[in-house]
């Protein structure tokens, strides 16, 4: 393997008598023959002095020698095709029931994210660690203006490593990982392992301007997005009802939920009802069943589902024309979209004057975190509230059972009898 060149200008110089760096610009850039593949291997050094180059092209080119020995190919895949055949593994993993459908819809929106970032053309084996260090930067700066939050870019970085790892495996990388650049940790003071939540002062805002919110778009329904405003505004009255994650709330089936008609709902301006999350929706794979107050959201979304039908007949004959249906969706089949949930959440909270949204990191998942921090506030015991949520109790201990003003002054008066104004010693 030679090369075929033997004259060279000054901005050309050979290495090894195989290999050549020249200048393009004012970057130095490397060029090298395969025989077996018969084309040249190009790319940029990404250097304007010349010894770094030489010395970063040498490194090049004992790799690609190796390489060629070991009979991996310099000419590889693009990253768009690289992100295709990654997935279509994890759709394999979602047909063995190693994950859930809401997961695999996650990951392919955080590696959509990586694409527009690093290119759809470029090649797979010409990635370099280095490359990502900017994500960051590039994803909170997005042209769309739409917030992003610090944990969906963390969240996006180990979907992007994880897929990495598996090209690195199957040969269609030389590297195995990116290294994202350090983000400086955040100052939360004894709030460490507390999760992004609303304080009851704000959720009861939260109430009233979501009742507002979808009475004024089920007002002129047919108003072109207003029943997507009506829909979503249900989807996000249910979240902090019931607690459940997006993707077992966006795949809940009309014969997932149960009115309970129990006499205590009728004393009760809240009506019961029972959810069932199936395993194949859950992030735990496990189906668990729930009591909640409806206030409305389920009940609502139903008589909603009727007026549009014009159904005319009982409602158990309704229930079941749309039993197989999802409920938050506008056509029974597919679900609400994450960014509909986004835009009318960011409305919602904006219309009810919630502060420092960005700095909490608040967002619709933040509704769960509601609501699993209410039940610990309610006294119930950790396994209890895991049992309801489909989590764990170490991970209720550990991120939920931190100490708040009511629990200190509820703790602090514990043996104590509070009479006319003063507290005396029980």
């Amino acid at each position: 393997m030679t090369l075929k060149k033997k004259n060279f200008n000054d901005n050309e110089i050979a290495v090894f008598d195989n290999a050549v760096i020249y200048k393009r610009g004012d970057y130095w850039q490397f060029r090298m023959w395969l025989e077996k593949e018969k084309k040249y291997a190009r790319f940029s050094l990404k250097t304007r002095n010349q010894q770094t180059a030489e010395d970063k092209a040498k490194t090049h080119f004992y790799e690609l020698m190796a390489n060629q020995h070991q009979g991996r190919t310099y000419f590889s895949k693009t990253t768009k095709e690289g992100v295709q055949e990654y997935l279509k593994q994890r759709a394999k993993d979602l047909e063995a029931g190693l994950i859930v459908k809401g997961r695999l819809s996650t990951i392919k929106t955080h590696l959509e994210h990586w694409l527009e970032f690093i290119h759809r053309d470029t090649k797979l084996k010409e990635l370099e660690r280095t490359d990502c260090e900017n994500y960051y930067y590039s994803r909170t700066k997005s042209k769309k203006k739409l917030p992003v939050s610090r944990t969906t870019i963390l969240n996006e970085q180990s979907s992007i490593n994880a897929m990495m790892s598996w090209l690195y495996k199957n040969k269609e990388t030389y590297i195995e990982s990116f290294e994202f650049k350090k983000l400086k940790p955040l100052d939360t003071g004894i709030k460490t392992n507390r999760r992004s939540t609303f304080n009851d002062s704000e959720m009861l805002l939260i109430k009233t301007e979501l009742k507002k919110y979808i009475k004024e778009a089920e007002s002129d329904i047919n108003h072109e997005g207003n029943l997507s405003k009506a829909i979503t505004g249900y989807y996000l009255g249910f979240s902090y009802i019931s607690g459940l994650r997006r993707g077992e709330q966006l795949q809940l089936k009309w014969s997932d939920v149960y009115d309970m008609e129990h006499s205590l709902a009728r004393n009760s301006k809240n009506d019961l009802i029972k959810i069932v999350v199936r395993g194949e929706t859950s992030k735990v794979r496990k189906t668990r069943e729930l009591v909640v107050k409806d206030d409305n959201y389920f009940g609502g979304l139903l008589e909603l589902k009727k007026r549009l039908a014009n159904y005319k007949g009982s409602m158990d004959n309704f229930k079941k024309s749309i039993e197989d249906n999802l409920v938050f969706s506008l056509n029974g089949t597919t679900p609400i979209t994450p960014r509909a949930i986004g835009y009318h959440f960011d409305r919602l909270v904006e219309n009810a004057n919630i502060k420092g949204i960005q700095e909490r990191d608040l967002v619709p998942y933040s509704f769960r975190h509601y609501f699993i921090t209410q039940k610990v506030n309610s006294n119930l015991p950790p396994s209890a509230v895991a049992e309801m949520c489909g989590t764990s109790i170490s991970q209720i201990e550990k991120t939920y059972y931190h100490t708040t003003l009511d629990k200190m002054i509820s703790n602090a008066i514990a043996d104590y009898d509070y009479i006319d104004g003063v507290l005396v010693p029980k």
